[in-house]
């Protein structure tokens, strides 16, 4: 969960085709999901190794993530797979229970309705995997909950569509040209397949808000990066862009 995506100042190390990075005290309870996941033959999410002395460890997947996944999404090919690799960890998340003593973040107001199923909660371009153009991992669990499928989707259609203004889409994604929103929401949308109806850029705008309130709460617990982003204006700057998509809702309506 990020104001927009940067680099975590987390010390995070890869060594030998292992991630070590700082554990949280959800993060066994993550692992527990992880390891039903690939239980049931999905490769597309971390393998994990255990969590010991207030670090964690998983089993690097191989290929673009972070600033480097930005482009890979672009496409419509890129865009078709990172909803159907969405779609893909949604179904196969359906029958997992927490154990008895789970912990999982603090959890994001959910939006939506329908089908609940385990969210990601950070659903953006730079926590997946990529190889030649195709979203093949999505990474970095720590904000998992429950919540209808359209939680994970309207968070994932701010950065995919993107949901941002024609500056940002040019300056911040990348893209070549202001791209049509509308069309790659239905894209998204067609690919991931069989949703509710729901009014695309009101639930964006609303999820969007429900980050905006779970940055504002972590903030206050003095949690890092979240206190420095709120002290340098993050939920101002989130705001703005909540209105950007009321304004523009013509804009995101497949």
């Amino acid at each position: 969960m990020d104001e927009d995506p940067v680099d975590d100042p987390r010390p995070v190390t890869i060594e030998d085709g292992v991630v070590t990075r700082p554990a949280g005290p959800w993060s066994p309870t993550v692992h527990d999901f992880l390891r039903h996941l690939r239980a049931r033959g999905l490769t597309c999410v971390p393998e994990p190794l255990g969590v010991a002395d207030g670090m964690e460890r998983l089993v690097h997947i191989e290929g673009d993530s972070g600033g480097d996944g930005w482009r890979h999404q672009h496409s419509e090919a890129g865009l078709r797979s990172a909803a159907a690799l969405l779609r893909r960890i949604h179904d196969a998340s359906l029958d997992w229970s927490p154990p008895p003593d789970g912990v999982l973040q603090e959890p994001v107001a959910v939006v939506g309705e329908g089908e609940a199923v385990w969210c990601h909660g950070d659903v953006g371009p730079w926590n997946m995997v990529w190889h030649d153009g195709e979203a093949v991992a999505l990474i970095d669990w720590d904000f998992l909950h429950r919540a209808p499928r359209v939680d994970d989707v309207a968070y994932a259609l701010q950065w995919f569509a993107p949901a941002r203004d024609d500056e940002l889409a040019l300056t911040w994604h990348h893209f070549p040209e202001v791209p049509d929103r509308a069309a790659r929401v239905h894209s998204f949308l067609d690919a991931y397949g069989d949703l509710p109806p729901f009014d695309v850029p009101e639930v964006v705008a609303r999820r969007m808000e429900a980050t905006m309130a779970l940055e504002l709460r972590i903030a206050r617990a003095g949690v890092e990066p979240q206190r420095t982003w709120v002290a340098e204006g993050s939920q101002e700057r989130a705001a703005a862009g909540v209105r950007w998509v009321r304004d523009h809702a013509e804009l995101l309506r497949p």
